[in-house]
This record gives C-alpha cells, sequence and structure tokens, in this order.
C-alpha cells in the first residue's frame, strides 16, 4: 500500500483555511506556475497569494511582512529573469548555468534574509536549493545516506573537476562505465544532457537535445539529437565544461509499450502524493522532448510482477525528498532498474511539481488534489515544524 498522510492533514486546502497564513509566492506573474497556484488557492476559499516578481526579487526588491508564508517557484520561462540570472539575451543558449546558479543561490539567500527581517517563513530552504541545483552535490548527498543512485565519479564535493572530454573519457574509464549520461551540473529541463557510449578509442556516439551552430556556440532544441563522431562530441562537452559537469552511469530504463520509461514523484512535506510515468523513444523522458505520460496502473502492475514493491518504490522517493527537509515539495525522479523490480533517484528537482491535471494517489491523502493544491493543503501541518516534517506512517 503507498504512504498514507498524517490524520492531522487536512484532506483539502479548504479545510484549513481557518489556520492558513498569508500565501507570497516568488515567481515570474504570467507564468503558468503561478497561475496553477494561485487556481489552487482560490478553489480553497482563501485570498489570493501576494506575487513578488522574480524580476524584483533579483534587483533586491522583495520585501515581506510578518505572518507570511512564502513559496519560491522557478524562475523560467521569462526572458528578462533569465538575462539576469544568465548575462545573455538568448535564452534558447545552453551556455550560462555557472553564473545561473551563482545568482540564483545568491537571490534565495537575500530572500531569506529578506523573510527573517519581515518575520515570514519560506517553504523552500535556501540551503536545500543549493544543493538540489548542483547534481554533484545533490548525488553526493544521496550516496552518503544510503539512496540507491548510479555511480558516479563526479559525487559530491570533493569530486575531480571536469575540464573537458578528456576529463569525461578518463573519468568514466576509471569508474568502469561504458555508458554515461554527461550533465551540465546546474541544468535543468535535459539542458546540456548527453547520454554517451563509447567503444574504444573513437568510437563514440552521444544522444541530446544540444544544437551545436557552425561557430561551435550550443543551442536548446526540442528535437533529440545523435552524434557519432568523437570530435563532435568532444567539441561540445569541451563547451559545456566551463559551466561544471556531472557524470553518472546510464542505468537502462524500463520498458512500457516499446518505450523507455521512469517516474517522477512528487513528495509534499515527506509524503509521496502524485506520481506519473514518463516514457519516450530516446534516453531523456522529459515531456517537452518528446516525452508521453504513461500508464501508472500498468507501471504499478509491472513492478509487483518484477518481484517489487509500489510502497518501497514511493518509499525511495520519501527517503531522497528526507535529505531536503527544509523544502516543502520536490519532484525525484525514479529510474527503474532491473526491468521494474527495483529503483534509483535520478535527480530530486526543487520545482519539479508543474504536471497539469495529475491527481493525488490513492490512500495519499491527496486524493482529487492536483500539486498545488497537495501542497497547500500541507501547509499548516508544517506550522511548528521548522523542518518541515511531521511523522509518517507508511502501510
Amino acid at each position: 500500500m503507498p504512504p498514507t498522510l498524517s490524520s492531522r492533514v487536512p484532506a483539502t486546502a479548504a479545510d484549513a483555511r481557518g489556520a492558513a497564513p498569508d500565501l507570497v509566492v516568488v515567481g515570474n506573474p504570467a507564468n503558468r506556475r503561478v497561475a496553477l497556484f494561485q487556481d489552487a488557492v482560490r478553489a480553497a476559499g482563501l485570498p489570493a497569494a501576494r506575487v513578488v516578481a522574480w524580476r524584483d526579487a533579483l534587483r533586491g526588491r522583495a520585501e515581506f511582512r510578518a505572518g507570511e508564508t512564502v513559496r519560491i517557484d522557478s524562475p523560467g520561462e521569462d526572458a528578462e529573469v533569465d538575462r539576469l540570472l544568465r548575462g545573455t539575451d538568448d535564452s534558447t543558449r545552453v551556455e550560462g548555468t555557472a553564473r545561473w546558479y551563482e545568482r540564483f543561490t545568491a537571490t534565495v539567500q537575500e530572500l531569506r534574509r529578506a523573510a527573517a527581517a519581515g518575520g515570514a517563513d519560506l517553504l523552500d530552504d535556501p540551503d536545500d536549493l543549493a544543493v538540489l541545483f548542483d547534481k554533484r552535490l545533490c548525488h553526493g548527498v544521496l550516496h552518503r545516506a544510503g539512496v540507491p543512485v548510479p555511480v558516479s565519479p563526479t559525487s559530491g564535493a570533493d569530486a575531480p573537476a571536469v575540464t573537458g572530454w578528456d576529463d569525461v573519457r578518463a573519468l568514466m574509464a576509471g569508474a568502469g562505465l561504458r555508458r554515461a549520461f554527461v550533465k551540465l551540473a546546474h541544468g535543468s529541463s535535459a539542458s546540456g544532457v548527453l547520454a554517451v557510449e563509447t567503444a574504444g578509442p573513437g568510437r563514440v556516439r552521444a544522444i541530446t537535445s544540444v544544437e551545436r551552430d557552425p561557430a561551435g556556440r550550443l543551442f536548446n532544441s526540442l528535437r533529440v539529437r545523435r552524434y557519432t563522431g568523437e570530435r563532435e562530441v568532444a567539441a561540445i562537452v569541451d563547451t559545456l565544461a566551463p559551466d561544471g559537469l556531472h557524470i553518472e552511469r546510464w542505468l537502462p530504463k524500463a520498458v512500457q509499450r516499446g518505450r523507455s520509461a521512469d517516474l517522477r514523484v512528487v513528495v509534499v512535506a515527506g509524503r509521496a502524493t502524485h506520481a506519473v510515468v514518463r516514457t519516450s523513444h530516446s534516453p531523456m523522458t522529459n515531456l517537452h522532448l518528446g516525452g508521453a505520460r504513461g500508464d501508472l496502473g500498468e507501471a504499478r502492475a509491472a513492478i509487483e510482477a518484477a518481484g517489487g514493491s509500489w510502497a518501497a518504490a514511493l518509499a525511495v522517493a520519501e527517503q531522497a525528498a528526507d535529505r531536503f527537509p527544509g523544502t516543502h515539495c520536490v519532484g525525484v525522479d525514479l529510474l527503474p532498474v532491473t526491468g521494474w523490480r527495483g529503483f534509483a533517484v535520478g535527480e530530486v528537482n526543487a520545482f519539479g511539481d508543474l504536471l497539469p491535471g495529475l491527481t493525488g494517489l490513492p490512500g495519499s491523502g491527496a486524493e482529487g488534489l492536483d500539486t498545488y493544491a497537495a501542497q497547500l493543503a500541507a501547509v499548516p501541518r508544517r506550522a511548528g515544524h521548522p523542518r518541515g516534517r511531521t511523522d509518517r506512517a507508511v502501510t
């Protein structure tokens, strides 16, 4: 059986509105994420959340008041904000993630100081966010905690720096990896991700959404493509390396209806509340790259048929989320291993809740609620628990 929520948790956000704090969301005002959160607020019969624009937060103009509860949402999908974070006018460019990370983490630390000065409470801990947006640090935290993760030679704060393709080749060989994902340390939405296969000197293939123009500049593309020459792959990796790279074993994914499949599990205040199967013809299952939602019932049946456990899969997601106790909601990417029998954690996403129309898992306490309504319903039980967790029961 899946995890169940404590009896102290309100069944809906409306049940808790008498105790609900004044809500604030740091986001891009015209963005769909903010709109979906406001929809959930309205559906709960609560006053609209006050919006602090990311462009103002990045310029040091965020202010908060006593009694406010502040949700930090994604700064993505806004050209002006992207320019402030990455220092480029072209939002399709891949490069610039190191600068993005530096500006983002500095700004959320400023948000913490502003919240403390005003007497507000953040739902997203800036120290957690700094780890979640560095794949090397996140992988190291999970590995040290015993969370199953793919083998990686770049895990943790003390991992060797990757200065280019030669380092990637050497680190893969040293870790015994013929197939690996090479990822931007601070990337998101599969930006800059390469699924690399090596088979001896000069024999290299990479699958990626990165497009390289004749001048050597890298762009994000909605079309996944293959590069089959080592020189081409090396050129891409060498261009990405200054922003920081993470390498991890490419685990063969499970298959559903002839497509590669994995799971995104949303964990709210420590509880797995939502799950979706993501399927693709490529190693990247991101929905914007041609991925599609699969059948969760089929996946659960496949897990049980393989001798695995659905409850155990959700427990792995919760175990990963528990490493970030100051963050109200994360999206955990579960990679099926040995068919559907076991799972490893590919990534933990701070803003992994954008799954429109998806309602809560049976027995989760979030039945009938989308990811935003479930987070709203869980806000009151967070009061008095500064690290954001209450007791859990898994049955």
